[in-house]
């Protein structure tokens, strides 16, 4: 290889261990990395630099407005509570679940999508009396397949249409991508409705297991000094048989009574370990002589008409890596932590330094304008109600469904191009008020939208290089003894094993140079190549960060990776498969 690509070997590799490391955001990496590589010469600014000229960050953009619109307005709330139903076994809602999700998910960013559905889904569930991990998981998946479908379904779709005009190749149509997506879409429902009852049930903590609505959550609760409880034992005290609720133990200073027997002796400042259902655990403040435990920090935000929220961390947090007391949490966020949930962990320590990771679901008290302020912040991947009660919808529905279904139409005949269709959508959103010049400030992802445009800088390195050819002539040397197909399914299982580790956009635009130089070595159309790597992209099925939707339901589920691995491997092989017989019939 020339020093030019070792040196883009050296800095695509730092970029991925930053990502996975979570050393900074995703675009602070790439760009840095991009910069590194414009510095030592291996690209040219108007390579290094085209991905801010390119139409697919604009796109992404515009639509990531017009979703916010659909979200604020309840536009598809109608659908879902039409689809889901009050009766059932578990496969019947599941299906009426997953069905309005991945149909939405083909004509908007499934991001805004699985937020706005998640609330919709637990308040559903929590009204039904059902397992609520039994259905977060296929909403994300479901929302996954349903982008495999079309242009606009998710952003490394556009991305990867906007990198084909570098080498000679026309744009994806708007349904093009659905030759391969919706097949595999519609056997991954198949197989996602009769495997996951099974593998998701019951996937609450250990020792409260039996109760299928329990999520999980640990809070500390004081005993109020000289209160009513003070000088009571457990039993006496009615904390035996709380609903949804259970007694770990008892905290009296350095020591520890656990587990707390029903004769066991209260004393004021006694620090009571509970462990249950998220809203049956702030239950208990009610409770005369309990306060929470972390009651100095409540009391400043804990107001008259204070109201409580999980929030989701995600990849892009400032939060990752920090602790509560770091990150100066209540004072920042006008919030107060009253419970930390990881998946597969009862955390066990005191909030203030417990390090936060992707993933982690905080309970939090706040005034009821929280959600309003922090909703589309970066800071938090997902920010519900407690309750699981959806919001309830801001005025604009029809306008909204209408300037939706015009961009879809116009876009999809042709009419005119995706990026002057969304970018109309979106202004039209504003014109119309359905959104305020704010709102659609705050709804665009200014870290997804810089790695996308940072990563072509990257990918076009990879290219320049001679990097491409290198890595394609390896994947050419292990798989072109199975002949084109061979070749195929090697990139397809490269680009699903980068995306598990890093974005998805990142990904894509980092496979897409590889890709056609495979497809250039090995005989394989071009064309196909890249609908093969937009697809593998976004066929993130076995881990919680691969894909945003699968972090957002990581933490509110009570999931732990081996779910991921379990649920997601056999839609993964369907992907695989699908792109493998399909591609080869129809290019």
């Amino acid at each position: 290889m020339t020093p030019e690509a070792w040196l883009t070997v050296l800095v695509v590799v730092l970029i991925l261990v930053g990502l996975v490391l979570e050393l900074a955001s995703p675009s602070v990496l790439v760009f840095s990395g991009v910069v590194v590589l414009l510095l030592t010469g291996v690209v040219d600014a108007a390579s290094a630099l085209s991905g801010f000229a390119n139409p697919a960050p604009f796109t992404v953009g515009a639509l990531l407005v017009v979703a916010r619109a659909v979200s604020k307005t309840g536009a598809l709330r109608p659908l879902t509570h039409s689809l889901l139903g009050t009766t059932g076994s578990v496969r019947r809602p599941l299906i009426r679940m997953i069905l309005p999700t991945t149909l939405a998910s083909g004509f908007m960013n499934n991001i805004p999508l699985v937020a706005m559905m998640i609330p919709e889904v637990a308040s559903w569930a929590r009204k039904r009396g059902s397992d609520i991990s039994r259905f977060l998981l296929p909403l994300s998946y479901g929302a996954i397949l349903g982008g495999l479908m079309t242009i606009i379904g998710t952003s490394t779709n556009l991305v990867v249409a906007g990198q084909m005009s570098s080498v000679g190749l026309r744009p994806f149509s708007f349904f093009e991508l659905a030759i391969v997506g919706l097949p595999i879409a519609v056997i991954g429902i198949i197989v996602l409705v009769a495997t996951s009852p099974r593998i998701l049930g019951g996937s609450g903590p250990a020792g409260i297991a039996d109760d299928e609505d329990t999520k999980g959550f640990f809070v500390d609760m004081e005993v109020i000094p000289s209160g009513p409880l003070d000088g009571s034992t457990v039993d006496d005290a009615g904390l035996r048989h709380l609903q949804g609720v259970f007694l770990v133990s008892v905290e009296r200073g350095s020591s520890t009574i656990a587990p707390a027997n029903p004769t066991t002796l209260l004393e004021g400042g006694d620090v009571l370990k509970f462990v249950g259902r998220v809203d049956q655990v702030l239950d208990l403040e009610s409770i005369r002589g309990l306060r929470h435990a972390e009651h100095d920090e409540v009391s400043e935000v804990s107001t008259v008409g204070a109201s409580y929220f999980t929030v989701a961390i995600g990849g892009d947090s400032p939060l990752v890596g920090t602790t509560l007391k770091e990150a100066g949490f209540r004072s920042r966020y006008q919030a107060a932590v009253v419970a930390i949930h990881r998946a597969g962990e009862r955390l066990d320590a005191k909030l203030g330094e417990v390090t936060l990771r992707v993933g982690d679901a905080l309970v939090v008290v706040s005034d009821p304008d929280f959600k309003a302020r922090w909703q589309n912040r970066p800071d938090f991947l997902l920010v519900a109600d407690l309750d699981g009660d959806a919001d309830p919808v801001a005025p604009g529905r029809g306008r909204t469904l209408l300037i939706l279904a015009a961009m879809i139409i116009l876009a999809a005949t042709g009419v005119m191009p995706i990026l002057q269709a969304a970018l109309a959508a979106a202004i039209l959103m504003i014109a119309l008020r359905v959104l305020t010049p704010d709102e659609a400030r705050q709804s665009l992802d200014m870290d997804v939208l810089g790695v996308i445009a940072a990563a072509f800088g990257l990918a076009a390195a990879v290219d320049q290089s001679g990097l491409a050819e290198v890595v394609a002539s390896g994947l050419i040397s292990v798989f072109g003894s199975f002949g084109e197909i061979g070749v195929l399914v090697g990139v397809v299982l490269a680009t699903v094993a980068l995306t598990e580790l890093v974005t998805n956009n990142a990904a894509a635009l980092l496979m897409f140079p590889i890709a056609i130089a495979a497809s250039s070595a090995a005989g394989v159309d071009p064309r196909g190549m890249a609908v093969a790597v937009a697809i593998g992209a976004s066929a993130s099925f076995l881990t919680p960060i691969g894909y945003q939707t699968n972090t957002m339901v990581y933490g509110p589920g009570g999931y732990r990776l081996s779910h991921y691995l379990r649920a997601g491997l056999p839609i993964t092989l369907v992907a695989i498969v699908t792109i493998a017989l399909v591609i080869p019939l129809v290019y």
